[in-house]
């Protein structure tokens, strides 16, 4: 930065590199922010709305079972990790909770009335697939609720699922660049939006995001959101922050605001919210020296060699084209990718730490004095090769057959917390600067178990709903289909009927009247069926995809 000029940042989510270069630095080294309009007086001032003021959480329950002969060993950790992921992005999964928050969202803000019926939700998912997912499972909810409003989806770029390619023009059927506008009901100059010759400008009510619109994203009808995604820190505070816009003219106020959250939990939460409620400083500065210990180890691997650094960025520098310098990057990459014959664990350091330069160079150059010209090179040219490194986990093939060995055979939801308040802290935070420490592939020792025990343990964390044993479960289960099936009105009005509507309604009449009838011998289970609307709709369908495995 130029010292005879003023520079200026905004933000109400201070990071640590902001801190240090936008910061004033105080004599025991601390740095400050400049002026201060902190999230807690514009809460107390009505300028934002409290968005952790009406927070539910729900904590997700699965048992999986083993669809293999052999037991095979895998990495316990990975494992663990993996049949999570596995389980939170299944079809059957999502369908569940896409019932929840449709449900939700037409009884507590569409029949509510909320902001004179204009309110609007969002849908947070974890990646680009499961939002494509999430969109299919909420059109069908809506569908059967006869179309009281529709949804939109919002990611970048193209995704193929299933073998199918989707882009967001395709599946909102208008360009990518109006998905705002269509999504507000209003185009720039203020006129509602029309498409195919039908006025639309309250017709999208929800939309459905990975990553997109998660920052930088203002609509002040936003009242609710659904949240199926792991927030933490900055993150956290700015996706959740989509909710606070005040909108005096729809008389929107804290308590029309509403978040369910299915992944984290009001800890999580309120731990990423109370470093930025008051004022945040930094304890003190980055700590550069980590630059040269990066540089040395890089260096040493031999994947670059120093010529070509200084002449790529001699000809960088000159203007000359991108396309003439590939050749150079090229064969960097080529070494890295095959000549060099690495282990994929040393390929792993390399561009950890390679990555980690990048970072903590680009952020530190403006502040730091500009005398050792070698990181500035480095920093070009790895700027360049990084994404032309190719790496694997080297447990990513047995990985892949843990997945092939297990089938989903029970998930459900449970409520754990509702409408609570999360309380922030009003003193001081204080950030640590950047870890000075180098980074890279870290082999620990790795604790294997065969499958059976990672599925046993897996289910005990996760599957602790229902006290009966699985085999019980499934016995009373298919008791109740069988019940069903029995019933004087499952031909006429729920088999035989092709009025999805008239057809939803019969079923719940049949579950409701086979219920009432089986409470004494089934009270656990009639008690979680009567109070608890998240297991109730989840019973429900897996009563409804049983039958439907049967008839086929």
């Amino acid at each position: 930065m130029r010292g005879n000029a003023s520079y200026f940042a905004f933000t109400a989510t201070p990071k640590n590199t902001t801190l240090e270069k936008f910061g004033t630095e105080q004599a025991d080294g601390h740095f400050k922010p400049f002026h201060l309009y902190s999230m807690k007086q514009a809460i107390e001032e009505g300028f934002i709305l409290d968005v952790l003021a009406n927070y539910t959480t729900y904590k997700s329950y699965y048992e999986l079972q083993k669809s293999i002969e052999d037991n095979p060993l895998f990495d316990t950790a990975k494992a663990q990790k993996k049949l999570r992921a596995y389980v939170e992005r299944s079809q059957q999964t999502i369908n569940t909770k896409a019932e929840v928050m449709v449900e939700d969202f037409i009884s507590n803000v569409v029949n509510t009335k909320k902001l004179r019926s204009k309110a609007k939700g969002m849908i947070v998912t974890q990646n680009i697939e499961t939002a494509i997912r999430y969109y299919k499972a909420v059109r069908a909810e809506l569908e059967k609720r006869g179309n009281p409003f529709k949804a939109l989806i919002a990611f970048s770029g193209e995704k193929e699922v299933d073998g199918i390619k989707y882009t967001e023009a395709d599946m909102n059927g208008f360009p990518e660049d109006k998905t705002r506008e269509y999504f507000h009901g209003y185009d720039k100059n203020d006129k509602p939006m029309v498409l195919g010759g039908e006025n639309v400008e309250n017709a999208f009510r929800l939309l459905i995001v990975a990553n997109k619109y998660l920052t930088g994203f203002d609509q002040p009808k936003l009242c609710a959101m659904y949240i199926d995604k792991k927030l933490q820190s900055v993150l956290a505070v700015q996706a959740l922050s989509r909710l606070n816009r005040s909108a005096p003219k729809l008389g929107k106020r804290t308590e029309d605001l509403f978040v369910l959250d299915f992944f984290n939990t009001t800890e999580d939460i309120k731990a990423a919210f109370d470093p930025f409620f008051t004022v945040t400083t930094l304890s003190e500065a980055t700590d550069v020296n980590v630059l040269h210990e990066l540089k040395e180890t890089l260096d040493e691997t031999g994947v670059y060699e120093w010529p070509e650094v200084e002449e790529f960025c001699a000809r960088f520098f000159d203007g000359e084209d991108a396309q003439n310098l590939s050749p150079l990057i090229d064969a960097a990459a080529e070494r890295f990718n095959e000549e060099l014959n690495l282990e994929d664990r040393d390929k792993i350091d390399f561009k950890i730490k390679a990555k980690q330069f990048v970072k903590i160079y680009g952020q530190m150059a403006s502040i730091i004095p500009f005398e050792v010209l070698d990181w500035e090179r480095l920093f070009w040219f790895l700027k360049f090769l990084v994404p032309k490194l190719k790496i694997q986990d080297p447990d990513q093939d047995a990985l892949d057959e843990l997945l092939e060995a297990v089938d989903l055979s029970s998930y459900g939801l449970q409520r754990t917390r509702l409408n609570h308040t999360i309380g922030l802290d009003a003193e001081d935070a204080e950030l640590d600067p950047q870890n000075p420490n180098p980074r890279g592939y870290r082999e620990g020792e790795v604790q294997e178990d065969p499958l059976e025990e990672i599925i046993r343990n897996f289910n005990e964390r996760w599957f602790q709903g229902w006290s009966a044993t699985p085999e019980e479960q499934r016995v009373k289960f298919l008791n109740i289909v069988s019940s069903v099936q029995d019933h004087p009105d499952f031909e006429e009005k729920f088999k035989e009927n092709s009025d999805p509507f008239s057809r939803d309604l019969a079923f719940e009449k049949i579950m409701k009247d086979i219920m009432l009838r089986r409470r004494k011998e089934e009270l656990e289970l009639y008690k979680l069926h009567s109070q608890d609307q998240i297991f109730k709709a989840a019973f429900y369908q897996s009563v409804k995809d049983a039958l439907r495995n049967i008839a086929a």
